[in-house]
């Protein structure tokens, strides 16, 4: 979604895509409606599970291949139900402005996630729960792409699959660059928030349909400037140059229903919805 609108007026030289999809798919003509996506497909992409460690393993993978251009200074993932709230323009200025890293972290109140064996490599003091829909300048995407102690780690006691290339020397301890970092994501998600403790439980993210979809929903989320983290009693708020800014530059999940009215009704930038409609050659 995000290339078909927000991309169609951009410079080509300011942006590139990289995309993990089902081993053996390629986007092309007959495959997508899409020209920004034809033939960027990984070439080593892995069959992934949900919130098991090969989620971690295609997002590094996504890495290395965006580290391989040294034009790419700035490192975004989103997915095929993410849409852009702003035009490209706005939120490449937005993101190039700021030479922090955006990557959302919290305090996991739950007990169960954190396994005791998992220390001294990863303190319980330093466990921390955040989206993985996070935005990296080059130095921290590095830092992922060279790890191979912290992921190794994940991938034995948290069931989730990065590794450290000693010839690069990187230590690769995200908490020693908290400094360098924003805790929040710039990616909207509006969650299920149950009023039972089963329920809670299963908490899960809302998908926009048709019907809350809306120029208002939209408004709302773009007006948001900050964020409270009830888990440490703490207020982010969204901040570039001592200027306050709106938090989010994109938002999930949207079906197909809500992309289609942001885009035949202009929501978010002006757009020719006949081309979804235009059969692949």
């Amino acid at each position: 979604m995000f290339g078909c609108w927000s991309l169609q007026n951009a410079d080509a030289a300011n942006f590139s895509i990289y995309i993990h999809s089902q081993p053996g798919f390629v986007f092309d003509e007959t495959t997508s409606r899409s020209r920004f996506f034809y033939n960027r497909q990984l070439s080593n992409s892995i069959q992934v599970a949900w919130g098991e460690s090969s989620m971690i393993q295609a997002e590094r993978l996504l890495f290395e291949a965006a580290l391989e251009d040294p034009a790419n200074q700035r490192f975004v993932l989103l997915s095929d139900s993410c849409v852009p709230l702003y035009n490209f323009s706005y939120i490449y200025n937005y993101m190039m402005a700021s030479p922090r890293s955006y990557v959302d972290s919290f305090l996991d109140v739950k007990e169960g996630r954190y396994n005791p064996k998992m220390s001294p490599v990863i303190p319980k003091a330093k466990w921390r729960k955040g989206s993985q829909w996070i935005s990296l300048v080059r130095s921290h995407a590095e830092v992922i792409v060279d790890d191979q102690v912290i992921f190794s780690v994940f991938k034995k006691f948290c069931k989730r699959r990065p590794p450290i290339d000693a010839r690069k020397g990187k230590q690769n301890i995200m908490s020693e660059l908290e400094s360098e970092l924003e805790r929040r994501t710039l990616t909207y998600t509006e969650w299920n928030l149950s009023v039972t403790k089963m329920e809670r439980e299963g908490w899960h993210p809302i998908t926009f349909s048709y019907a809350n979809a809306g120029p208002q929903r939209i408004k709302e989320i773009k007006d948001v400037n900050h964020v409270y983290y009830e888990t440490e009693f703490r207020t982010e708020w969204c901040r570039a140059n001592s200027t306050s800014v709106p938090c989010f530059l994109f938002a999930r999940k949207f079906s197909r229903g809500a992309a289609m009215r942001l885009l035949s009704e202009g929501v978010v930038a002006s757009f020719d919805i006949t081309a979804f409609f235009d059969a692949p050659s």
